[in-house]
């Protein structure tokens, strides 16, 4: 019976990795532009200081998880010239569309792969650092991710999380609520086509944990300390979390 019901939660689980990964595929090509004019171009800022706590170490590695289109892993190598940054994401569509950003003569490598951020296609002890912006959301059992990074990181590596605060605390008065649950939506259905994919991210966005609950999450997945630090009024949260060394 808890054989079945194991089996049953993973079905779900699954089902719902290809559900996201189809609806961020729909939206591929609006991404970018999207996130710069919805975000009043914050998300450079944001993704800027995320890769701030990165330290390269011996590996000479830095994971980039949900790198969708990315952007975090051009800022990796901006940053930190010479790393190799495995791009890893489910969602095929998105990394596609972020190949045309990859250049060659650059200094560095962006090695973009399709994976499954449950299981990582990494050895254990095999990258230095790890990133996953506006991710962690959209993995479930989040636990499972959590423990994956762990596993891959080297001791003393940092995994560094940038996501949205939760929906459950009124920023700028609670007109940050409104525009997620009524003006994104509509925003989103006008340039894109697909309302779906911005309801969703409201969704998430009001039933994500607080900072502190991530930290216990993270900490119970095998980090030794984590601390956090909001940006953008709260809007915004980077988490850091090392591995004991």
């Amino acid at each position: 019976m808890q054989e079945h019901s194991q089996s049953c939660r993973d079905v779900r689980h699954d089902e719902h990795a290809r559900e996201v990964s189809g609806m961020f595929g729909r939206i591929a090509r609006w991404y970018d532009f999207l996130n710069h004019l919805l975000s009043g171009g914050m998300d450079y800022y944001w993704r800027q200081q995320l890769v701030r706590q990165i330290i390269p170490g011996p590996t000479g590695r830095v994971l980039d998880l949900a790198a969708g289109t990315m952007d975090v892993s051009l800022e990796i190598l901006r940053q930190h010239p010479g790393v190799t940054v495995p791009a890893l994401d489910y969602c095929l569509p998105m990394l596609s569309t972020g190949k045309s950003k990859l250049t060659r003569g650059r200094n560095g490598f962006i090695m973009p792969v399709q994976a499954d951020g449950r299981s990582l296609p990494l050895p254990d002890e095999s990258v230095d650092c790890a990133t996953i912006a506006f991710g962690i959301r959209n993995i479930v059992p989040r636990s499972d991710a959590l423990r994956e990074l762990h596993r891959v990181l080297v001791p003393g590596g940092r995994l560094c999380i940038l996501e949205f605060g939760t929906g459950k605390t009124p920023v700028w008065k609670g007109f940050y609520n409104f525009y997620l649950n009524r003006l994104l939506p509509v925003i989103g259905k006008i340039l894109s086509g697909d309302a779906g994919a911005y309801k969703y991210l409201a969704d998430t966005i009001m039933a994500f944990p607080t900072a502190d609950e991530l930290v216990q999450e993270m900490m119970d997945a095998g980090f030794h300390r984590a601390f956090y630090k909001p940006m953008t009024s709260g809007i915004v949260y980077l988490h850091v979390a090392e591995k004991k060394g």
